[in-house]
């Protein structure tokens, strides 16, 4: 009979849990060292590279300030099981959701593992008063017909567009493309809800240079709060949590919207004909991107055109200046990240210039709101569109120089 020394097998197993602890910190660190992430705020990271650019997440640390857990901030809402209300045909990064391998093209499926197999409905809307029970002859209130959860205010004419209703035109792509469903979840409790496809042809920006893969999809985002419309939207990027959902507003290549009105799911429709222009759109997207990358470009070009960007008055205010000059290192720093990634061109220029927009640009968030919705509502709102045209344009300038 052997006898184990309980303090040689405790000295073990906390040898053991400390160079985890350290592995993991190797890991991070190696990874910030290679320009794939870096720090964005308190124990927060963006990711620079990969399908998950633009994505963050959380280290948590215990007193001695070292790695525990490594947290994504898919901001999904979780079923009743327990489980990521979240569908995608391959594995995410933050390693949640349910996984079909290979997709699904059966889309009751998807609205099941995704947990959007639900309706919304509308009550009217009622208050107290004197101790009499009234009616808002113009208001309703849109709920979830599973749960009974109140998700919105809304007008009396507002008509909700069901999951499966709003999502079943898309069906008709998917047969005749073979191509799957790739994404689908809800957020906020069901008062915003996505679902993806992707379409059949890849897009390259400079093939013969840094051969920057993009791949294009559909994305459908639905909102029941009474706050969005139906949106449509052609994009190179997948909505597979949150923070993605940002990315396929904000580079849509083209985009269609109706609102919850009487006759809307029959409007749907029509946006097969308005996504018609996807394919010509990324053919010139690939021109103008692979244009971007081909052009080299100074620090002093990059900060005249920020300087375009972002004119800064004579008599500016020192707080004015101050700021100024905080935009400008953020944005520069981030662009050397870029240019370590995709050579110091107009094309890592564009980059850094969105995701400072998207990512650092300060944000005040309403009470009601996190910072990181209120970056959603941002881009979803589509605030800072004009600026990152007039970058877009500003940049392919430089060709001609």
């Amino acid at each position: 009979m052997s006898i184990t020394d309980v303090n040689i097998a405790f000295a073990a197993e906390k040898a053991a849990q400390i160079e985890a602890v350290r592995g993991q910190e190797r890991a991070l660190q190696t990874r910030v060292d290679r320009g794939e992430v870096r720090m964005i705020g308190s124990d927060r990271y963006e990711v620079l590279t990969g399908w998950d650019r633009g994505e963050t997440f959380t280290v948590s640390r215990n007193a001695e300030g070292q790695v525990q857990q490594i947290l994504a901030n898919h901001g999904l809402d979780e079923r009743a099981d327990g489980a990521i209300a979240l569908y995608t045909s391959s594995p995410a990064w933050h390693g949640l959701g349910q996984i079909i391998p290979g997709g699904t093209a059966d889309i009751d499926e998807v609205l099941r593992l995704s947990g959007l197999d639900f309706e919304v409905t509308t009550v009217p809307a009622l208050y107290e008063w004197q101790g009499e029970t009234r009616e808002h002859a113009d208001q309703q209130h849109t709920v979830r017909t599973d749960t009974g959860a109140a998700l919105g205010a809304v007008g009396s004419r507002y008509m909700p567009i069901q999951n499966r209703a709003g999502f079943v035109f898309l069906q008709e792509l998917v047969s005749r493309y073979d191509v799957v469903w790739e994404s689908a979840g809800l957020l906020r409790g069901g008062k915003r809800v996505f679902i993806s496809i992707r379409l059949p042809e890849t897009v390259v920006v400079d093939a013969d240079g840094i051969n920057d893969i993009v791949v294009p999809y559909i994305a459908v985002m639905n909102d029941h709060s009474g706050n969005g419309q139906f949106q449509c939207v052609v994009t190179p990027w997948r909505p597979v949590c949150a923070n993605t959902e940002r990315f396929a507003v904000r580079d849509a290549a083209t985009r269609w919207a109706v609102r919850h009105t009487a006759g809307a799911t029959s409007q749907i429709k029509e946006a097969r004909r308005t996504l018609g222009l996807s394919s010509q759109y990324f053919e010139q997207f690939t021109d103008e991107e692979t244009a971007l990358a081909r052009t080299d470009i100074a620090i002093a070009d990059f900060h005249e055109a920020i300087a375009d960007l972002w004119p800064l008055d004579d008599d500016a205010s020192s707080r004015k200046r101050t700021n100024h000059a905080a935009r400008l290192g953020a944005i520069t720093e981030v662009f050397r990240t870029e240019g370590e990634r995709v050579g110091r061109t107009a094309y890592a220029a564009e980059r850094a210039i969105t995701s400072y927009l998207d990512h650092l640009t300060p944000r005040r968030p309403p009470t009601s709101m996190t910072e990181e919705i209120a970056r959603a509502t941002a881009v979803l709102e589509g605030a800072d569109d004009e600026i990152k045209s007039r970058a877009h344009r500003r940049l392919l300038q430089l060709r001609t120089r």
